[in-house]
């Protein structure tokens, strides 16, 4: 992937965690993408511990101290370092307790930067230096050596995960850069309280060219206050109050109004209006997915509100995908005409005129002897025949992050059977799903009764957040039960891994983690209740292989193990040659 589109890419999974974990689907932060070069697990845990700050304390005044602190003359290195120190500790154990894979990604941070900054950290006998450094001995084992000194201002970093306020924060960072850094700061530039004193006024004032780089000359001080802040802690969140004791975020309806912003800005304007929109969730977001909801879109290509990083992104997605349909061209099409024949072949004997002995119908002579001698009263021959129209298929494909690696495989997959059902006369229709925040994004490629062309539309196929298959099997079927066709097929396509990351939604009934054991019981009870109301459900998966065994017990005995596209067409057809024939 050329350089550009990975920064677009990867720029757009750092935010969604970060989004995810503070619960503001509205922050705009400036991210180090170039150190995810060096260790990925440095800058992904830093837009947890960015998202973690806004969630559980006030940005916008520890964004303020760190300016003023600046502006009185405090050493801009020392001062961030000091406080990045702070801000892990503020966060780390009200984080860890939700979500217990960020211990993980923690301690793999902490010892890259331990490889990274060792030599740095412990030269020339730097305070701040070797506080770092047992600070993340201690991360990484629970323990660290020390003399006394460190040990005691390690003991007074660390009583910072029971920090309550934003204050608390502030008063240790300019503690400890007071007493470490400039023993002689409060008598030379002034007090704590004479910092949170100084005026807007006088920060306009202020030549803040020294602080940034070369190719930002005509910064403002608002882009000055935002650089500082980003590199510490992402933007305020303007409308979401503290968090309760119960560590549940309270939502504003102007914070709830922002949240749909986002989604229209990074999925595409909805095709549906509010109120059918409304309409939908009530009837289909019930019991564990009570407090989700649904949203409905043709995609950001098709119905952008401004050219984003996620419309450039897409758009060059969509590229990617072309060229990987491009170099398997012959394959591909090998396997529509073959999945396509198929079913044709199996439609068209569906359709053959089939003659059985009945009580009714055209007679049979030879049988006429049975008359009054016999009780064998089928003495006719009756003609049955069955319609092409009576299969509809839906097509769902996981649209999820976890997807992202094999992105143009799953492309290309919902391309070529949504091909071969064209090919073969079958109405179908095709979405993707992910989830992000409360919403499930359905994203249509075509329905069902659309013409062949629709199909390269799926070739726009993008991943991204997270995915609640359960819901998204929900809201697929619902369209399918009102088809009037007979016989009703659902393909998902997916790797077996429903995970909704996000947990402990404002005011929730059900807040459990969607995710594991959980979610794969929930996906399978779905695919169960699907069944009894008559419709046939096939998973395709294209995992990895140790998620078989969640795929078997989500789809029992009907889902498919494609482990090369070449075989796509043989493996998916037999199923659906089968379920063809079975109707009879």
């Amino acid at each position: 992937m050329p350089d550009e589109e990975y920064r677009y890419e990867l720029e757009n999974r750092i935010k969604n965690l970060l989004w995810t974990v503070s619960g503001d689907y509205a922050l705009e932060v400036s991210l180090d993408i170039d150190s995810f070069q060096r260790s990925k697990y440095i800058s992904l845990y830093d837009a947890v511990k960015q998202g973690a700050f806004a969630r559980f304390f006030s940005k916008d005044a520890f964004g303020m101290y760190l300016v003023k602190k600046l502006y009185m003359g405090a050493e801009e290195a020392s001062l961030m370092g000091l406080a990045q120190m702070c801000v892990d500790q503020a966060v780390s154990e009200k984080i860890c307790e939700e979500r217990a894979g960020v211990r993980t990604l923690r301690k793999r941070a902490f010892e890259d930067l331990l490889d990274r900054d060792f030599d740095q950290l412990a030269r020339y006998n730097n305070p701040v230096g070797r506080m770092k450094i047992a600070m993340l001995q201690e991360g990484l084992n629970g323990t660290y050596a020390a003399e006394r000194r460190v040990r005691e201002q390690v003991d007074q970093l660390l009583a910072l995960r029971k920090a309550e306020t934003t204050e608390e924060v502030i008063r240790k960072v300019d503690d400890f850069y007071n007493r470490l850094v400039d023993p002689e700061f409060e008598q030379e530039h002034g007090t704590l309280e004479q910092v949170l004193a100084v005026s807007a006024e006088d920060l306009k004032k202020f030549n803040w060219q020294d602080f940034l780089d070369e190719t930002a000359e005509e910064a403002t001080l608002e882009e000055m206050m935002r650089q500082v802040d980003s590199s510490v802690i992402p933007p305020e969140m303007e409308e979401q109050e503290r968090k309760s004791r119960a560590k549940k975020l309270l939502v504003t309806e102007e914070a709830a109004r922002k949240m749909y912003s986002y989604i229209e800005l990074n999925f595409g304007r909805s095709y549906m209006d509010e109120r059918e929109q409304e309409r939908m969730n009530r009837r289909i977001c019930r019991g564990v997915h009570g407090d989700c909801r649904l949203y409905y879109t043709d995609g950001i290509i098709e119905n952008y509100v401004r050219e984003n990083n996620t419309y450039v992104l897409a758009c060059r997605t969509l590229e990617l995908n072309r060229r990987y349909y491009r170099q398997h061209q012959r394959m591909a099409r090998q396997n529509i005409t073959q999945l396509g024949n198929l079913l044709k072949r199996s439609l068209q004997a569906r359709n053959e005129a089939e003659q059985t002995r009945s009580t009714f119908g055209t007679v049979i002579p030879s049988k006429l002897w049975k008359v009054g001698r016999t009780e064998d009263a089928r003495l006719f021959l009756r003609t049955s025949k069955k319609l092409n129209s009576d299969f509809v298929v839906d097509i769902l494909m996981d649209g999820s992050g976890s997807q992202r690696g094999r992105q143009q495989d799953v492309a290309l997959q919902g391309f070529i059977l949504s091909a071969a059902l064209s090919k073969a006369g079958i109405p179908h229709r095709v979405f993707s799903f992910c989830s992000f925040w409360s919403y499930t994004v359905m994203r249509r490629f075509r329905e069902y009764d659309e013409k062949a062309e629709a199909d390269w539309r799926i070739l726009e196929f993008t991943s991204s957040s997270s995915n609640r298959d359960g819901l998204a099997l929900r809201a697929a079927a619902d369209g399918l039960l009102h088809r009037p066709e007979e016989n009703k097929i659902l393909i998902m396509l997916s790797d077996g891994r429903p995970n909704d990351v996000v947990l402990n939604r404002p005011n929730v009934k059900n807040p459990a983690v969607y995710t594991g054991e959980y979610a794969v019981k929930d996906t399978a009870a779905e695919v169960r209740r699907l069944r009894s109301q008559g419709i046939s459900v096939l998973g395709v998966f294209a995992g990895e292989e140790q998620d078989l065994s969640a795929e078997r017990r989500i789809f029992g005995k009907d889902f498919a193990y494609i482990r090369t596209l070449s075989t796509f067409a043989h493996v998916v057809g037999r199923y659906l040659k089968k379920q063809v024939d079975e109707q009879d």
